[in-house]
This record gives C-alpha cells, structure tokens and sequence, in this order.
C-alpha cells in the first residue's frame, strides 16, 4: 500500500492570467506527491532520465529539504512542483522546478520559484543549474538571478559532473555530445 502524500496546510490559491481568455489557478503546497502524481508529472515535460527509476526519483523527493507542489484547484491534480537540496543556511540548490506542459506560462512556475525564494531569503546563495532553452535565462533573470558568467565583481565558474550516457546515472536522454577523443 503507498503512503498518503505529507502535506502542510495550503497556501491562499495563486491565481495568474495569460491571456483574454484564459486564466490558471494554483493552490501552492508543502509536500511530498504519491509516486504515481511524480511520475506523471516528470513524465509530462519529458525528464525520462528521472521516470526510468522511479524508486530514486521518489527517495530523492522525499530527501529534499524543500518541496512545493502546485496543484490544481477542484481537481487536485499536480500541475507543478519546485524541490531543492540545502545545508539550510549558507546554500540552496534548487533541483528541479517543472510545470506540466497544459499549464506552462501561467505563472505557476513563478509562483513555485517564489515560494522557494521567500522560504530561502535567509540563506547566502540560491543556486541551480538548468538547460539552455530559450526562455530560461529571462526566466530566471526575472526571479532575480544572474548566470555566473555575468556575476560582478569578479569572474566565477561553475563546475557539473553527471554519470556517463549509457550510465544508470546518465545525465538525460540527450545523445553524447563530447568530442570523440574526449
């Protein structure tokens, strides 16, 4: 039998229009989705390199140190959820912040990336790496961050390391794109 989903109680309901004609709301909450709501969700925008192990995929959600879930109201339905890994006091690295496709740019990524940064502002650095599709940058841009390219006084780099392609622990789906001789 699976467990019952942990939540907190929810949050006022966020409601964000994007056109005339259409409007989407979100009720935003802490908590830990069924297993069956995570795997429709990752599977929705495509992040198979997570659905092929669902065990990790659900112990990696339930050792997160925040996860917000948007849901839809009426239905309940999982619609989005941000997770993050943090020390709770000098760094936040936010994991993974999706929206299934059917409500994307209706501001409940927004909201999801908001509600992470407003239970973060009292740690030093919020952190995350993310793919370069169009859009992401003045995504993010917006929510207040900075490439680490462009990050003033002086110059940073970061630094990934992901599991060979072929791995159990590839990095996605993508096919290998290292030099042959690398």
């Amino acid at each position: 039998m699976e467990p019952q989903r942990q939540r907190r109680p929810a949050e006022p309901r966020v409601t964000s229009a994007t056109s005339a004609t259409r409007a989407t709301s979100a009720v935003l909450a802490e908590e830990r989705p069924a297993r069956d709501e995570l795997a429709r969700l990752y599977s929705s925008v495509g992040w198979t390199a997570y659905t092929r192990d669902l065990d990790r995929l659900v112990a990696a959600v339930a050792g997160s140190a925040c996860v917000l879930t948007a849901r839809e109201p009426g239905t309940g339905a999982l619609i989005g959820l941000v997770r993050t890994v943090s020390d709770g006091h000098t760094i936040v690295y936010v994991q993974d912040l999706l929206v299934d496709a059917d409500h994307q740019r209706a501001g409940v990524g927004r909201a999801l990336l908001d509600g992470v940064l407003d239970r973060s502002r009292h740690v030093r650095q919020v952190v995350l790496t993310t793919d370069a599709e169009e859009g992401q940058r003045a995504f993010y841009e917006a929510g207040g961050f900075t490439e680490v390219h462009d990050v003033t006084p002086g110059p940073l780099r970061s630094f990934v390391r992901f599991g060979r392609p072929g791995d159990a622990d590839g990095p996605d789906d993508r096919p290998d794109s290292r030099p042959a001789d690398a």
